[in-house]
């Protein structure tokens, strides 16, 4: 049973960590360098995109935004720009024009521009899949300390809903299910004893025919 709950537990917090760290916002320090809009052929990847923008017709090849940013070391990164709508996750994002021409205005600027973009979702260039933006807003450089309050505040109510609900559990275990399994190995321990009884009785019984018999045996036969 322990090993059954080993082999149950593991992959089921793997697919909630998973679940959690592509749903999640996540914020990435970069700078802006241009948009793009390029038609796509969606496919087997669609669970990774979100709905096309709002108020339009919805099909598996359409025009997607996309913004192209670079790391402070130079490498680059690439993040959609599509409406989330009320569609999960529910970020409720019908801005992705808004967030285009932002990043349009920043990319324009002089110098260097750093800014903080909010995004939930990975990048996987096998799969074509990309991160899809919720939001930018400008910083003071590129190494900016961003602290994931949303991420700490989630993740603690997660932990102390797990927690109430463990406790829960644990006290209709002792209330409800302990009671009823003590009762059946009382039950059992009893047919035990009982069956024990009954074979030492029939032990007796058995050895005293058994001499009753000898004792007739010898009497008329010597």
């Amino acid at each position: 049973m322990k090993y059954v709950k080993w082999i149950v537990g593991i992959p089921l917090v793997l697919v909630v960590l998973l679940f959690a760290q592509y749903t999640l916002p996540g914020r990435d320090v970069v700078r802006i360098v241009g948009t793009d809009v390029k038609r796509m052929d969606i496919g087997s990847s669609s669970l990774f995109w979100a709905a096309p923008d709002a108020g339009t017709n919805p099909n598996w090849t359409r025009d997607v935004r996309f913004i192209n940013a670079v790391w402070p070391s130079g490498e680059p990164r690439v993040y959609r720009n599509e409406d989330t709508e009320w569609s999960w996750p529910p970020y409720f994002k019908f801005n992705s024009s808004n967030v285009t021409a932002q990043a349009q205005d920043l990319a324009k600027k002089q110098g260097e521009v750093w800014v903080a973009i909010t995004h939930y979702g990975w990048r996987i260039q096998l799969f074509t899949i990309f991160p899809n933006i919720i939001s930018i807003q400008e910083v003071a450089g590129p190494n900016a300390i961003l602290i994931p309050w949303f991420n700490i505040a989630f993740f603690t109510i997660l932990a102390l809903i797990a927690y109430l609900i463990f406790r829960a559990v644990q006290a209709f275990k002792r209330r409800r299910i302990d009671p009823v399994v003590e009762n059946i190995d009382e039950f059992i321990d009893d047919v035990g004893d009982n069956a024990e009884q009954a074979r030492v009785r029939a032990e007796k019984h058995a050895t005293a025919a058994t001499s009753g018999f000898r004792r007739w045996f010898k009497r008329w036969f010597g």
